[in-house]
């Protein structure tokens, strides 16, 4: 492995780091519907558990409702007793076929402790970027104990990992400043 390798592969799990950080972040209700918010909802399918998403149309009547119209008649009921028995706290109502799950308002406390959700789960990705940049420079070590590379390549490149572990620390706080400003905002 290359000196170029590990800053590459670094940079690359950082990223993912980044990426599983926002997908996190989705399922975080603020007042605003989303069809996301249902993804991780499993309704029973002639004895499998699926996703809602798979047996179901998931959109949006408007901001605050989603609509959820079932492709299977039969399903109705079975949808409904699932969202509502999952932990988000919805309570759908259904009109026929089609089942509206309208999103509750939120309030300040709710609201300040999805801020503490928030932030944790921040620090869990900094956390595991400080991780990624642990392993890099443990490879980078090894490199040059094993004599592959020069005391100078691998202080320069130790250099790059914590430069490139600066900029993903300062994109997650980025990304859980705007989740916060996005669950504060009435």
């Amino acid at each position: 492995m290359t000196i170029a390798d590990i800053k590459k592969t670094a940079e690359t799990k950082m990223a993912k780091s980044v990426e599983a950080l926002k997908g996190e972040l989705q399922k975080i209700r603020t007042g605003r519907a989303h069809p996301g918010l249902l993804d991780q909802v499993h309704v029973d399918y002639y004895g499998s558990m699926v996703p809602i998403s798979q047996v179901a149309n998931v959109s949006l009547l408007d901001a605050r409702t989603i609509s959820v119209q079932p492709w299977d008649k039969g399903m109705g009921a079975k949808i409904e007793r699932a969202i509502r028995d999952s932990d988000l706290g919805l309570n759908p109502a259904a009109q026929g076929d089609l089942l509206r799950v309208p999103m509750p308002p939120l309030t300040e406390e709710r609201r300040k402790e999805l801020t503490k959700v928030v932030r944790h789960a921040g620090e869990e990705a900094k956390i595991a970027v400080r991780n990624l940049r642990r392993d890099a420079n443990e490879h980078l070590k090894k490199l040059f104990k094993d004599k592959l590379a020069t005391e100078d390549e691998e202080r320069r490149a130790q250099d790059d990992v914590q430069k490139l572990t600066d900029r993903t620390i300062a994109q997650i706080d980025q990304v859980v400043h705007a989740k916060e400003q996005e669950i504060l905002a009435v």
